[in-house]
């Protein structure tokens, strides 16, 4: 089992090969690693930490090519309280994310839209999966909107930053999502701690209210949260926050760990063409 000292230090990402992908007119650094279909994991703020590396290597060991995108921060850098507060600022005021209520959907995603084709492109398979967390919560429900996505995955969606009621995704968008999701067979699994302060009960309201029972809640206690996060998330976030990555608490048992199983068993259902995997009917 994994300790969290083994977190506490950069991470070199040696292990994944950075490439660049030119798409919608930018270029944007993209670590990947691993073999089989493809599944896109969308780091949280601040940037790719250990441990989402560690997420992103958990994937890959389920039988999938992941896909990182380096989208904010300094990637491989562990969570730290100043750099991370700087990083969140910069975020933003920046033209490419919509933090705030009543401005749509990231224009980010219109990128990571065209990734998701292309990941489909290299990998094969039925399709793509897309993991999405805080600050990129959002985005990989946006990036349903692109066929090739086929499990979404939306952990502790922080946006808009300004009204814990609302959804990033305005009402156009969101009925498309809607449309698409009942037209395909598909559900969006979403995880949150009951305490989190960034994702409140409210949001997850309003995402049923949006989509309806294709919408599937996990609501975790805050109690099965690592209680020895890093520095950012222990002094800015303040609250249980991150399921899948700094409190995940990596021990059998653990509900935290038990979702990320459940993560890796949504992938593989969606991803994997039958009967290799045999399908259930809940997600």
């Amino acid at each position: 089992m994994e300790t969290a000292a083994q977190h506490q230090h950069d991470d070199d990402l040696a292990d994944f090969h950075a490439r660049t992908f030119t798409l919608e007119g930018a270029s944007r650094r993209v670590f990947v690693s691993g073999s089989g279909p493809g599944v896109i994991v969308l780091a949280e703020m601040p940037g790719i930490s250990p441990h989402v590396a560690r997420f992103a290597r958990w994937v890959r060991e389920g039988g999938f090519s992941v896909y990182l995108p380096s989208l904010f921060g300094v990637d491989g850098a562990v969570a730290r309280a100043e750099e991370g507060l700087a990083v969140l600022r910069r975020a933003c005021i920046s033209a490419e994310f919509h933090a705030l209520a009543g401005r749509g959907a990231s224009p980010v995603t219109a990128w990571l839209r065209a990734l998701a084709r292309r990941v489909r492109e290299e990998c094969g398979g039925p399709g793509v999966g897309a993991v999405g967390m805080c600050f990129t919560g959002n985005f990989a429900l946006s990036m349903t909107l692109e066929p090739a996505v086929l499990a979404p995955v939306v952990a502790q969606p922080s946006l808009p930053l300004d009204d814990p009621a609302a959804l990033e995704s305005d009402t156009e968008e969101l009925a498309a999502i809607r449309a698409r999701l009942e037209r395909d067979g598909l559900s969006v699994l979403a995880y949150r701690f009951e305490g989190d302060r960034h994702c409140r009960a409210e949001r997850f309201a309003a995402y049923r209210a949006a989509l309806g029972e294709r919408f599937v809640a996990r609501v975790l206690p805050d109690s099965a949260a690592n209680p020895d996060p890093p520095p950012f998330f222990r002094d800015v976030v303040a609250s249980p926050h991150s399921v899948l990555t700094a409190h995940l608490i990596d021990a059998a048992g653990e509900p935290t760990l038990q979702a990320r199983d459940e993560v890796l068993a949504f992938l593989r259902r969606r991803l994997y063409p039958q009967p290799l995997f045999e399908a259930e009917t809940i997600l």
